[in-house]
């Protein structure tokens, strides 16, 4: 029978592992593709997973209540349901409940209980080891890592068509390369060159874990080992430092016209249950010029550049436990208000921890918003793989030198703010990254008020 994998999805870019919460199907159940089957908790995100196949669930290798890293495998879908479903059933049963303490039975039942007691530790042993690991505890390998990204079926489609796994990005959860992303890179045209060897020393020190210098520690210091959270976001932000070539430039926007709109529309939006807050407009402008500057809705995969065609707008929103960015899913599409109300709900659910998987993925662009705490300005680390992010500073009345219908110059009060824009120079020119910021700027400073 084709045996499909459900594994523990990445729920965030912080995110180590999670928890099974509750099992919404049991051994022997028949699934569809995409139906809840069932329910994790994770540091950010509680989630429904669905099934990734349709079939019969014949094993559960992670009981409830346990927790397991990221890219475990913890159950498993028979795609060819007919074909002994019940025999499956039994099997999973046997793999997730203890077994049952011996009891006097005749000799002919004897067998059936010594068999579950020898199966009971099968799940310790099939779980696949964390993500970034081999059994020996060292870094995976270039060939285990695209195994882990890839279901089978995959890597036979590619094998056939003589395509590099590595050179895909991936639109499933965790990043894997589902059936859907090689076949859209093979009508593509660039699976007709020959896919290089992979290098596995490179790539596996790249997604390996990063080394860290140590540091001696002094007399009365507090020494506290990283948490596995703040672990994987320093090798995050260290592997996109590594992977992007970062430049980040500056503008400082005049939001006075911006503010006024605000004011009168305030408690209008708030009737509508909206916040109208000055990332709103941010995030609409962005969005209308990512269509006109696409190179800054883009990825890098290999030595090719991936244009999305989706404008999809991350949103980072700083919790207590962490960092996580929910996406706003077609944000050109959507008005004013239509932001500002996803913004709102999306940043709500994130804090009290019920996003969905694909909330937190397939971003096309991001912004931060440091400006909230205070800062003036930053220059903040590109989310990968996507090639730009904007950092949003504090908007406050400043003073600045304007000039007149007349000509005189004079100083008035103003509400300014800058923004900056971190880029990948590999595929984004600095004309490029300008020409966008300019254009942002202008419609900024001179946003519609119909548009409100």
């Amino acid at each position: 029978m084709a045996r499909v994998d459900v594994i523990m999805p990445q729920m965030g870019e912080s995110i180590a592992e999670g928890t099974i919460s509750k099992w919404l199907k049991k051994p022997g159940d028949s699934v569809k593709r995409d139906e809840a089957i069932l329910e994790i908790s994770t540091d950010k995100v509680d989630a429904e997973i669905p099934a990734p196949a349709s079939g019969v669930l014949s094993e559960i290798k992670v009981a409830e209540g346990k927790t397991v890293a990221v890219q475990t495998v913890i159950a498993v879908i028979d795609t060819e349901a007919a074909a002994g479903a019940a025999v499956a059933a039994g099997a999973a049963a046997a793999s997730v409940k203890p077994a049952p303490s011996p009891s006097p039975q005749p000799p002919k039942g004897a067998p059936a209980s010594a068999k579950p007691a020898s199966a009971a530790p099968a799940p310790a042993a099939a779980a696949a080891p964390p993500a970034g690991r081999v059994d020996g505890g060292g870094v995976e390998t270039a060939e285990e890592r695209l195994r882990r990204r890839s279901t089978p079926l995959v890597r036979k489609i590619a094998a056939e068509h003589n395509v590099d796994i590595s050179r895909i990005p991936g639109s499933g959860i965790a990043g894997r390369v589902t059936k859907q992303d090689i076949l859209s890179f093979i009508e593509s045209g660039v699976a007709t060159q020959a896919a290089p060897p992979v290098p596995s020393a490179p790539i596996a020190g790249l997604v390996g874990g990063v080394v860290h210098p140590t540091v001696e520690p002094w007399p009365g210091d507090r020494v506290e080992p990283m948490s596995r959270i703040r672990k994987l976001t320093a090798d995050h932000m260290v592997m996109s430092r590594r992977v992007s070539a970062h430049v980040t430039s500056y503008y400082e926007v005049d939001f006075s016209r911006i503010a006024r709109i605000r004011q009168e529309k305030k408690r209008e939006y708030e009737e509508r249950g909206a916040k109208l807050t000055f990332l709103a407009f941010v995030t609409k402008v962005i969005a209308d010029n990512l269509r006109r500057h696409p190179v800054l809705n883009a990825s890098v995969s290999g030595d090719t550049v991936i244009y999305r065609k989706p404008i999809n707008i991350g949103i980072a929103v700083a919790l207590d436990w962490g960092l996580i960015v929910p996406v706003i899913k077609n944000a050109d599409e959507l008005s004013l208000i239509g932001i500002a109300r996803q913004m709102a709900d999306l940043a709500e659910r994130a804090r009290t921890k019920r996003l969905q998987p694909d909330e937190v993925q397939k971003g096309t662009f991001s912004i931060t918003n440091p400006g909230v705490f205070g800062s003036y300005i930053g220059a903040p680390i590109i989310n990968q793989p996507q090639v730009a992010i904007l950092g949003v500073g504090v908007i406050e009345k400043r003073p600045k030198v304007i000039t007149l219908e007349d000509g005189q110059d004079v100083v008035a009060i103003r509400t300014l703010g800058m923004l900056s824009m971190s880029y990948d120079h590999r595929v984004v020119d600095g004309a490029d990254a300008d020409r966008f910021m300019s254009d942002v700027k202008r419609d900024l400073e001179n946003f519609p008020e119909g548009a409100a």
